[in-house]
């Protein structure tokens, strides 16, 4: 399974941005799928999930109701929506991929990430 994530960029506070990932096979219904972030100087964090069986997860306050994890079945594609973004959000941004049902527990493989930078 490859992974490649697109849609980074620049923007100001306030703004949007909308992250893909596309992966080289039709995975969802069988695997965990999310997007992560590395800010400079920080350590890798997760953003959110997809689950398997079609359920969302957001893992911090600082992402609820600003971002939005879907995806594109007939695409392949995962989504992540940014709105209202805020300079802590710049970092670089990954998706990865479970591959064996540990509920993104343990990430299998990864894209190459996209830069996102947001200025204030």
């Amino acid at each position: 399974v490859q992974l490649v994530e697109s849609g980074g960029g620049s923007v100001q506070a306030g703004g949007s941005l909308r992250l893909s990932c596309a992966v080289s096979e039709y995975v969802y219904h069988r695997h965990c799928i999310g997007w992560f972030r590395q800010a400079p100087g920080k350590e890798r964090e997760a953003v959110a999930q997809l689950d398997s069986d079609g359920t969302t997860r957001y893992h911090s306050e600082f992402v609820k109701g600003r971002f939005t994890i879907s995806k594109d079945n007939a695409k392949n594609t995962l989504y992540l929506q940014m709105d209202y973004l805020e300079p802590d959000d710049t970092a670089m941004y990954y998706c990865a991929i479970d591959l064996y049902g540990r509920k993104c527990s343990i990430l299998d493989e990864w894209g190459q990430g996209t830069l996102v930078t947001v200025s204030s």
